[in-house]
């Protein structure tokens, strides 16, 4: 196999840093599949990355007194659906602990997608894809993270600290962005959030 191969591989994971996580296809504008996959190969054998599932590797992060660390929730999610060309959202108590709206640490993390159910084990981190509505899946970015936690909050749970939560949460965004994604939100949480938003101004 040529050096090459191998240098401008680890050339692309310098660029991207660590904690990127990745597939094969993320290098087939270097070689061809069975070249990458021996490339990535030798790479894992010198420790320069770390398989984490079949064709889903990492470039670890790696901390000065704990050595490696785990890797990333939204970086595998990431590559998971670059790799699929599906799209993805964060759900459930995952969506609630990424806004701040719950304190909890999901012991699984679920995400919605536009693609098949499957879930996903990497040491004690398990990957649910649940599969959605396409309308489920419009709503993106920090206004679409934050319907989601909102929904696993619940109506009859938003009090004050919620609503505070929130807030901080979308502190920053445009009204433009918050009526682009609010129009795939149930009516309870564009109520919610319009009028934590405009109360706040």
């Amino acid at each position: 196999m040529e050096t090459s191969i191998v240098d401008a591989i680890k050339k692309k994971l310098h660029s991207r840093g660590r904690g990127w996580c990745f597939t094969t296809k993320n290098f087939l504008d270097l070689n061809s599949p069975t070249g990458v996959r021996k490339a990535l190969s030798r790479l894992e054998e010198e420790k320069v990355i770390r398989r984490l599932a079949q064709g889903l590797y990492e470039y670890p992060r790696q901390h000065p007194d704990l050595g490696i660390l785990p890797p990333q929730i939204d970086e595998i999610a990431k590559a998971i659906a670059e790799k699929n060309g599906i799209k993805i959202q964060p759900s459930g108590a995952y969506a609630a602990n990424l806004v701040g709206l719950s304190e909890q640490v999901p012991a699984k993390a679920v995400f919605l997608t536009s693609g098949p159910s499957k879930k996903l084990r990497i040491g004690k981190l398990e990957i649910i894809l649940r599969t959605a509505r396409e309308k489920s899946l419009h709503a993106s970015g920090k206004v679409g993270l934050i319907i989601q936690g909102l929904r696993n909050l619940g109506k009859d749970h938003i009090d004050a600290t919620a609503r505070n939560r929130v807030l901080r949460f979308l502190k920053g965004t445009s009204s433009k962005e918050l009526n682009a994604n609010l129009k795939y939100a149930p009516q309870w949480i564009r109520d919610v959030i319009l009028n934590v938003m405009e109360t706040n101004k």
